[in-house]
């Protein structure tokens, strides 16, 4: 699959908080207005979501429509949630405030441990983006809550609410572009607020004047949100503005006559198999090679470590030796991340390659092959030929 979802632009948070206001709102317009009542409701607005989640997910790319449909369908669920639990079951808000943290925080834990990111920018598979939206859900829930904690029951009050969910996103980005403040933390962060800062948002607007609102009505609120985020996905559907090129330029264009292939190696990056690999490869045709070793120090997050002694030994070890193989000089460098595929995956999206060899211990000890790399980096689109070595002559021991 191509990546499921948007690029995050100045449109994707726009459209996230206008979808959230409409979460909050539409809500309160089926189970007031319409006198659905709350769970039915839920059942009406769940099943809708599971249709628009079945589309997404067969999706094989981003497609605005249906993306954003989904996230305005899965708005009103998580508040939904929040709302019956508070009002069927007489969940006090505190309680919920803390339980949907809990979750959200398990959630992450369970998807960094399974796939070790939490970055958007690699969902690329069916496992990531159930991680994905389980998350999303979570917070628009864990955002209703922590806004209704806030507007009612500290009294702060919706138009002060509005202020100060929005400084605090303000200093999520001080510390994200001031202070170097790690870019998926400070996304992850960011979108948690902006579903209380949406949701009081739609209440201060709907809201009647005496109970410190706009007295626009639930109606009036969710038609002119819902009109805005039409206009603003029929744009990006046309312009593009906000999806994540794989076809990215190739910033080692290659000559027609030279193909370029891709090395990933790290323990096993200079062993005989992989050497005469090389050197069958050069007497198919002319190519050029790169040598890309994932970082072993790579941290919680997806920040790089500081210490990248071991990527930087494979290549000063490594390099004179495919050089010489390859009959030509081997471009190297060390990757930002230590797992293998988003590796493979980042660099394929920022230059062209032809095919991929991948050098690896032998089943038994190799954590690449238990994880089927060899297969999931061939879904990406290219030939791998993946080299094993004999765990005695790896390059640096274990």
């Amino acid at each position: 699959m191509l990546n499921k979802v948007p690029e995050v632009t100045l449109y994707f948070w726009v459209i996230k908080i206008l979808c959230t206001t409409v979460g909050e709102t539409a809500a309160d317009y089926l189970n007031d207005n319409l006198g659905f009542g709350l769970t039915n409701t839920t059942y009406l607005v769940g099943a809708l979501l599971i249709a628009a989640l079945v589309f997404q997910f067969r999706a094989r790319k981003y497609v605005p429509g249906i993306y954003w449909l989904a996230v305005v369908l899965i708005s009103v669920v998580g508040t939904l949630i929040t709302d019956n639990l508070v009002d069927n079951f007489g969940v006090a808000l505190e309680t919920t405030t803390i339980a949907f943290s809990i979750a959200l925080a398990a959630t992450f834990a369970a998807w960094y441990r399974s796939e070790r990111t939490l970055s958007i920018h690699t969902i690329v598979t069916t496992r990531r983006e159930a991680f994905y939206w389980l998350a999303i859900l979570f917070t628009f829930a864990l955002g209703t809550a922590a806004g209704d904690l806030a507007a009612e029951r500290l009294g702060i009050g919706y138009g002060p609410s509005v202020l100060i969910f929005a400084a605090l996103i303000g200093v999520v980005a001080l510390a994200h572009f001031r202070f170097k403040l790690n870019a998926v933390l400070s996304f992850w962060l960011a979108y948690i607020l902006t579903r209380p800062l949406g949701a009081s948002i739609g209440d201060y607007m709907s809201q009647p004047t005496k109970d410190g609102g706009q007295g626009l009505g639930t109606t009036v609120t969710s038609v002119i949100f819902l009109g805005t985020i039409l206009a603003l996905v029929i744009f990006l559907t046309v312009t593009r503005r906000d999806v994540i090129e794989l076809d990215a330029v190739d910033t080692h264009p290659r000559s027609s006559d030279r193909a370029s292939v891709l090395i990933v190696a790290n323990k096993t990056a200079a062993t005989p198999a992989l050497l005469e690999a090389v050197r069958e490869r050069t007497a198919a045709g002319p190519a050029r090679f790169v040598l890309l070793v994932p970082n072993p120090d790579h941290l919680v997050f997806d920040r790089v470590g500081q210490d990248v002694t071991h990527g930087e030994q494979v290549l000063a070890l490594s390099l004179p030796l495919l050089s010489e193989a390859a009959g030509g000089e081997v471009e190297g460098r060390v990757a930002h991340s230590q797992n293998a595929y988003d590796v493979v995956a980042a660099e394929l999206d920022a230059n062209v390659y032809d095919d991929v060899i991948l050098s690896t211990l032998p089943h038994q000890v190799s954590h690449w092959l238990h994880l089927d790399l060899p297969r999931r980096v061939a879904d990406l689109g290219l030939p791998v030929r993946t080299v094993t070595a004999a765990h005695e002559l790896a390059l640096v021991p274990a």
